[in-house]
């Protein structure tokens, strides 16, 4: 007889830490060292994607946001 808790897992009943997902570039199954990307290929992809301006996070100033000085000090309302 064996007791449940000293028996090994069965590599079965092992969840992934992570479930596995589609590369957002090209939709194959992404790969533990680009997660979450199938390659470093498109890791770089989304890289260029992000540094030439493609991707932009939109932001929105508030009414109540302190004036842009210029240089020699006086406000600028942009």
């Amino acid at each position: 007889m064996t007791d449940d808790k000293t028996t090994p897992a069965r590599a079965a009943d092992i969840l992934p830490l992570r479930p596995r997902r589609p590369c957002p570039i090209c939709g194959k199954d992404s790969q533990r060292d680009a997660y979450p990307f199938c390659s470093k290929r498109c890791k770089d992809i989304d890289l260029n994607s992000w540094l030439s301006g493609r991707y932009a996070i939109p932001a929105v100033e508030s009414e109540d946001s302190d004036p842009v000085l210029d240089d020699d000090g006086a406000a600028d309302d942009r």
